[in-house]
């Protein structure tokens, strides 16, 4: 079975980190090319993974089958149209778009290109956050839940990036915490915010269960390492994980292998849907904000 040729847009801290190691050393995908906005970073990481440079986002689409997106979401939701367009399968980082037209656009354009879509929401691809959700889905029927994800990621650091400044934690930090909320007690129906958007907020989940959650979001505590995770609570007790030490190595060897089936015209759950339903409930708590 020959490799999956993949592109990588972006060169930042988060592809040098994450994007470029999992694509390069997956055993199923080849690092086709990497490009960014500045010439200079994008050599570099290709160099560094054994691939090359692309002098522009039609010769990266020109040489690969599937497009990893590693930069600030409003470029991510404007390329990935693109990349669908020639029909390349999607690799997506979280939140898909800034707003939510612009993931509505996306989602429009994956829907009539008929390309696979996946998006990088950590925790998911976690073995032992999947563990919780099958212990969630076998207890007794939840009555509620909590989870928070706090740290200093918009202080300093490789994760102190422009958009994530000015946006604040709930673009950033919610849709990993929504999601898995929504995984765990039901579909996201309501939601009700308060707080200050760059520096922490609130939110109240209600779910289509009638079960009812709520979640702290802040980037601006500088506590390492940082704090997240997640409660669900039932009439026989309580399930919980805690998310930050259930990430490892392990986690993103599971997104490429399911990156290869997504390719291949598998459906995975966490797809292009999936980011605008979280981008939906992101609009609604940024109105109360």
């Amino acid at each position: 079975m020959s490799e999956l040729q993949v592109g990588l847009v972006g060169a930042g801290p988060w592809a040098k980190l994450v994007h470029a190691p999992m694509l390069a050393q997956h055993p199923g995908t080849r690092l086709a090319g990497v490009w960014a906005r500045r010439p200079e970073a994008a050599a570099e990481v290709a160099e560094a993974h054994g691939s090359r440079a692309c002098g522009s986002v039609d010769e990266l689409l020109d040489g690969c089958e599937a497009v990893a997106f590693a930069v600030p979401p409003d470029v991510q939701a404007e390329l990935a149209v693109r990349a669908a367009g020639a029909g390349k399968a999607l690799l997506l980082e979280k939140p898909v778009a800034l707003s939510l037209d612009a993931a509505r656009r996306l989602t429009d354009a994956v829907d009539a290109a008929g390309v696979g879509s996946q998006v990088l929401l950590t925790w998911r691809y976690a073995a032992a956050v999947r563990e919780f959700l099958a212990d969630v889905a076998a207890a007794e029927a939840p009555v509620g839940g909590r989870a928070h994800f706090l740290g200093g990621g918009s202080l300093a650091g490789p994760f102190a990036t422009p958009w994530r400044i000015e946006h604040g934690p709930l673009l950033d930090l919610g849709p990993h915490v929504i999601d898995l909320l929504d995984a765990a007690l039901g579909r996201v129906v309501g939601v009700r915010a308060h707080g200050d958007p760059r520096r922490w907020v609130g939110l109240l989940l209600e779910h289509e269960s009638g079960a009812v959650s709520e979640a702290s979001l802040t980037a601006h505590t500088p506590i390492v390492p940082h704090r997240s995770g997640v409660e669900v609570y039932t009439e026989a007790g309580a399930v919980e994980i805690d998310t930050a030490a259930a990430v490892g190595p392990g986690t993103m060897t599971t997104v490429v292998d399911e990156l290869l089936l997504t390719a291949s015209g598998t459906p995975h759950p966490l797809d292009v849907h999936r980011g605008l339903h979280l981008q939906q409930v992101i609009h609604d708590a940024l109105r109360d904000l």
